[in-house]
């Protein structure tokens, strides 16, 4: 391992791309502690630690703990994965999106700049949004106000700012994304996740040096996080593998086709958006209880919402495993894959080519994809589960699974993947000794 790390200061372009990389995630870094003007941010942290859990800590968790402390990334890079998503839901109604989808490089480019587009219309309307919603709070405890000048002075600013510090990270990702290694939105997701870490240590051995936890119950609550990150590392790596030949054809006087290959199928295509699109949805009783604090009908149906109640894990885990494959259905078409086989003379061995293809790769997307929903809402379930039954606290339980957990492990290991390849194309040993990443299983 240390060989490998020393291998890839060796490689002059390899070197570059990483302190590039570096240094961008710094600038982001410090731009998320610039405030924004006219905010009280003692004030706001109150109000977010009172709230940490509902859907403005879902939303503070992308912005790397930005929206909290209302800085010109407060909205981090959440416009623009919203606008992508938005883009890629059209694609799936819409015939012109479909078509860009199929036109190569020119398309992904056409879809990029109609990315860009939405991530400032949508940047811009949160920017109000969000300079309406800091002007109505206050921090219970002491009663200060969040903005203690309000008006539209006020909301025209913010927009703007919160607007133009979205685009600079969308820029910033897009900078990594092509002169760095990585993918520039996922490593500037994953920094900001990864930022909290260090400070959950830290309270983790104040517990243990207050008496409050023994050291025996430590040792296990890291085992059980260490056994967390490998089964997460095999449910983002696992495939099933479909075994695909191409016949042989004459074109003029070569040959094509005549070589075998596969089709692999993840366990979980969905990634961590169900879990994104369920945690949504539930944080929204939540978050509407906290401007009616007065109403007793809202604050029983919050109970039934209660991150800890045996309610909340039920509806949560539906959820889960309804949104993984609603979304592996949206992001993986076996229809066109069918077509696209057999248009370049591609067939499954034993399974007629055309439609039957298509229903034979649906039947076994939809049998791996169960489990993979079933390990994902697990997952996603278990720092509850942590709060419930020990004494940690709700930022160190977070790494235990959920969005949190699954983002870094993603990105970390499509990081990795990258700098091996660079590593094994200048003839140096990857990170493994078998010279590709282990833990990618075939279900």
């Amino acid at each position: 391992m240390m060989q490998s790390v020393q291998s890839v200061f060796k490689i002059p372009e390899l070197k570059r791309k990483i302190l590039f990389t570096a240094i961008v995630l710094i600038v982001y870094r410090v731009g998320g502690h610039v405030p924004i003007p006219g905010v009280n941010a003692q004030a706001l942290l109150e109000f977010f630690q009172e709230s940490q859990r509902g859907l403005l800590g879902l939303y503070d968790l992308f912005a790397g703990g930005a929206f909290s402390r209302a800085t010109v990334f407060a909205l981090g890079i959440m416009p623009y994965i919203s606008a992508s998503i938005i883009i890629q839901l059209l694609g799936a109604v819409f015939p012109y999106f479909q078509k860009l989808q199929k036109e190569g490089e020119q398309g992904r480019k056409k879809i990029t700049q109609l990315t860009r587009y939405g991530t400032v219309g949508i940047s811009a309307l949160q920017g109000y949004g969000a300079a309406v919603f800091l002007e109505r709070i206050q921090a219970s405890a002491s009663g200060q106000l969040v903005v203690p000048d309000p008006g539209y002075a006020f909301r025209i600013i913010t927009m703007l700012t919160l607007a133009a510090g979205t685009v600079l990270i969308m820029w910033l990702g897009e900078q990594i994304t092509e002169r760095g290694v990585g993918n520039g939105i996922s490593l500037i997701i994953f920094i900001g996740i990864i930022a909290r870490f260090p400070n959950s240590i830290f309270d983790e051995i104040q517990q243990v040096a207050a008496g409050n936890r023994t050291l025996l119950m430590e040792l296990v609550l890291w085992a059980m996080f260490v056994v967390t990150v490998g089964v997460s590392v095999l449910l983002t790596q696992g495939v099933r593998k479909i075994p695909v030949q191409y016949a042989k054809r004459v074109v003029g006087r070569k040959i094509y086709g005549g070589q075998s290959t596969h089709i692999p199928l993840r366990v979980n295509t969905a990634g961590v958006m169900p879990i994104i699109f369920a945690q949504s949805i539930l944080f929204v009783p939540q978050t509407i209880v906290q401007f009616f604090p007065n109403s007793d009908f809202l604050q029983s149906v919050n109970m039934l919402f209660d991150y800890q109640s045996w309610a909340y894990w039920i509806i949560y885990g539906i959820m889960i495993v309804f949104f993984t494959y609603f979304y592996t259905a949206i992001a993986f078409n076996p229809v066109d894959v069918a077509d696209n086989m057999k248009k370049y003379g591609g067939f499954i061995p034993g399974v007629r080519p055309g439609k039957k293809t298509a229903e034979y790769i649906d039947n076994i997307l939809t049998r791996i994809t169960l489990p993979g929903s079933i390990i994902l809402a697990l997952i996603a379930l278990l720092p509850s589960f942590v709060v419930k039954f020990t004494n940690v606290s709700y930022n160190f339980a977070s790494f235990y699974g959920g969005t949190s957990l699954l983002i870094v492990v993603g990105v970390a290991l499509d990081t990795i993947q990258q700098i091996e390849s660079h590593l094994l194309m200048r003839h140096y040993d990857g990170f493994m000794k078998s010279g590709k990443l282990r833990g990618r299983k075939r279900f």
